[in-house]
């Protein structure tokens, strides 16, 4: 099986967020987010509600321009329907609860039926209480094709082709033998 393409806005996001919680002072040294005017029009911010919903904090504003409207306080899943908005839901929960990244593809779709193909990516970010619940998001809402032809009209509806989960950091398991002679 063939590994994984990521676009390589996705990759410098993956980077910057494993820099970020390894070594926060090592940050200075690595890759601005100036240096990726493309990839900061794109990223947004959600934070989970107490009711579940994950609401928009904040969103580039080409993104705002794809989905066709101010994303502030809008909830990130009212974009996906059916299956597709459950699974979303899936993954965002599995990045808040296992707090690594998980990334997903899909098609957008306008009114008038021109598609594209999309990454989205979703990172924890780091809470100052390591002890708390994990409640808010750095995204980041990639473009795949080189041209798309959207024409200024926004994407309104999305079908998820593949979800990368986070990849969890397996322990070898401690295993204690225990003899009993009765």
């Amino acid at each position: 099986m063939d590994p994984i393409t990521y676009h390589p806005n996705t990759e410098t996001l993956i980077s910057a967020w494993e820099r970020m919680t390894e070594d926060p002072e090592a940050g200075s040294s690595a890759t601005r987010a100036s240096d990726h005017p493309d990839l900061l029009e794109c990223l947004f911010v959600i934070e989970r509600s107490e009711e579940g919903r994950w609401l928009f904090r904040n969103a580039g504003n080409r993104l705002g321009q794809l989905l066709g409207r101010e994303l502030s306080q809008h909830d990130c899943l009212d974009f996906w329907t059916g299956h597709d908005r459950t699974m979303l839901g899936a993954l965002l929960e599995s990045v808040r609860e296992s707090r690594r990244p998980g990334i997903m593809r899909a098609t957008g779709e306008t009114l008038t039926g021109t598609r594209v193909s999309l990454e989205l990516t979703c990172a924890p970010l780091p809470t100052p209480r390591p002890d708390k619940d994990q409640m808010r998001l750095l995204g980041l809402y990639q473009i795949l094709d080189t041209h798309p032809r959207l024409n200024g009209r926004p994407i309104w509806r999305h079908r998820i082709t593949a979800l990368y989960p986070p990849k969890l950091e397996t322990q070898p398991a401690n295993i204690r033998l225990v003899a009993s002679n009765d």
